[in-house]
This record gives C-alpha cells, sequence and structure tokens, in this order.
C-alpha cells in the first residue's frame, strides 16, 4: 500500500501518526457501522441456537415438549430402547439387553417419579445465553472506540460459543467407579442388576447410552490388576474395584440416536464463531491505528 507524500497534510489530527484519508474514513466506517451490522447479525443467529435449547411446547407457557429417541446401533440388536427428552433432562428411558451369554432378555425403565438432567445440555444453553447478555450490552447507540475494544468483544463471545461447543462435542471422561457412584444407576425400577452399568451422554449431535456388562474377578485370580483411569468408553477388560470386589467390563454396548436440533445447534455456533473470526480479521487490518488514536 502506498504511503502519503512526505508534504502531504497529516489524515489525522494533531499528535496522530500521518495515514491515508481514505483507509480512516474505511475504519471510521467499520468501527461506528459495520461493527453494530455484525453484532445484530450475532444476536439473531444465537438467539436462534438458543431457542433449540428451550424447544417451547405448543402455546404452554414454561412448557417443554417431550420428544422420544429411538436408540440404535448398526453392530448389534444386544442393546434396543427409547429415550424421552425433555428440554435438557431425560424424562424417560426404556431400555431392553439380550444378555450374550444365554440370550436373556432384560427390560429396564426410568421410575416414573424421576428425570435424569443432561448436564452437557444445561451447560451448553447457559454458554450460548452469556454470549448473547454479552453482545446485548453493546446497543446500537454505543461508540466503539478502539478496534481493541471490538477485539476485546469478539474474544468474548468466542470463549463462550467454544465453551457450548465443546460441552456438547466433548464428553466427560469417567472412572468406572464414578459411573458406579453415579444417580443414574438409581433411576431404575427394576434396579439394574449388580453386574451391569449404565452411562448416558451428548457427543457432538447425539445422544449415546452404554451398557457395562461386569464379572467379578475371582480373589485368586492371577490377572494382574491394573484400574482403568477415566475415559469416555471403556472397553471390554476394563477393571475396577466397587466396594470389597474387583470387577472387570466383559462386554461393553453402545446406543445412540441424532438429536436434530442438537446438530442445528452445532452449526448455529461454527456460523457465529466464524463471523467473530472475520470481523476481528477486518479490524485487525488498521491495527496500526490504535496505537495513537481512538475514533
Amino acid at each position: 500500500m502506498d504511503t502519503a507524500p512526505e508534504c502531504s497534510a497529516p489524515a489525522v489530527g494533531a499528535g496522530g501518526v500521518p495515514g491515508e484519508p481514505e483507509q480512516e474514513e474505511e475504519f471510521r466506517w467499520l468501527l461506528h457501522d459495520e461493527v453494530h451490522a455484525v453484532l445484530r447479525q450475532l444476536q439473531d443467529i444465537l438467539k436462534e441456537a438458543s431457542l433449540r435449547f428451550t424447544l417451547p411446547g405448543s402455546g404452554t407457557e414454561g412448557f417443554t415438549k417431550q420428544e422420544n429417541f429411538i436408540l440404535g446401533s448398526c453392530g448389534t440388536d444386544q442393546v434396543k430402547g427409547v429415550l424421552t427428552l425433555q428440554g435438557d433432562a431425560l424424562s424417560q428411558a426404556d431400555v431392553n439387553l439380550k444378555m450374550p451369554r444365554n440370550n436373556q432378555l432384560l427390560h429396564f425403565a426410568f421410575r416414573e417419579d424421576k428425570q435424569w438432567k443432561l448436564q452437557q445440555i444445561q451447560d451448553a444453553r447457559n454458554h450460548v445465553s452469556q454470549a448473547i447478555y454479552l453482545l446485548a450490552n453493546r446497543e446500537e447507540s454505543y461508540q466503539f472506540r478502539t478496534g481493541a475494544e471490538v477485539l476485546k468483544l469478539m474474544d468474548a463471545v468466542m470463549l463462550q460459543l467454544t465453551r457450548a461447543r465443546n460441552r456438547l462435542t466433548t464428553p466427560a471422561t469417567l472412572t468406572l467407579p464414578e459411573i458406579a457412584a453415579s444417580g443414574l444407576t438409581r433411576m431404575f425400577a427394576p434396579a439394574l442388576p449388580s453386574d451391569l452399568l449404565v452411562n448416558v451422554y451428548i457427543s457432538l449431535n447425539k445422544l449415546c447410552l452404554t451398557v457395562y456388562q461386569l464379572h467379578a474377578l475371582q480373589p485368586n485370580s492371577t490377572k494382574n490388576f491394573r484400574p482403568a483411569g477415566g475415559a469416555v468408553l471403556h472397553s471390554p477388560g476394563a477393571m475396577f474395584e466397587w466396594g470389597a470386589q474387583r470387577l472387570e467390563v466383559s462386554h461393553v454396548h453402545k446406543v445412540e440416536c441424532v438429536i436434530p436440533w442438537l446438530n442445528d445447534a452445532l452449526v448455529f455456533f461454527t456460523v457465529s464463531l466464524q463471523l467473530c473470526q472475520q470481523l476481528k480479521d477486518k479490524i485487525s487490518v488498521f491495527s496500526s491505528y490504535w496505537s495513537y488514536r481512538p475514533f
């Protein structure tokens, strides 16, 4: 880019650094007009994302509709079931498990008085709400005075959106004793047999149910006992200690189903993050102005 000739008058006020008038005008327009246009666009997208999480029912204030999801796996029919999702909570679960050894069919379902909160969905929704709050705090009448101020806001919004996305894409790693101690195991009627563990989590746009079948290791077992660490999905052969028993995972059954509105939310997060980054890039082009003058 050509610089202004030395004999030219400075394009900025007293004490400023000379620059091209058209560049300065473009930056002024970016700071005063386009930034707010992008903020409006971001708010619209994130409000759509937020609506996906609340899943409003038909006309009833405060009511969240129930959605039934049929769980399946392309690899096995050992586990079949239906999970009912109501906002960020599992309100019902109905699971059938065919035992591999004897083909015995086990059926277990949630107790009617119980719901299981999916913390991942709740956290993601809270992060979206925080991002909307940050954007709403900069109303149309607000004048951004420096590029650095815009970058700071975009970084704060992107942090919330990244955290929201990560809560859905990165399930918690749990040890087998943590799964055994989870309140989820006490949600079922009849109670789960002592040789079964169940875990439910979100992975990307999917609701996942994992059933672990266990067998006790004999005290005189020659197996080298090595307790398994934390994992999203434990494999057969993983060992752990629970109570006075040493146990080993013999079979693992994982079934899942796609939740369409979670897919929508992830798309909204990606688009919003791209918009934030594009605005940051545009602002950064003019970073030479920041050190000497607010606009």
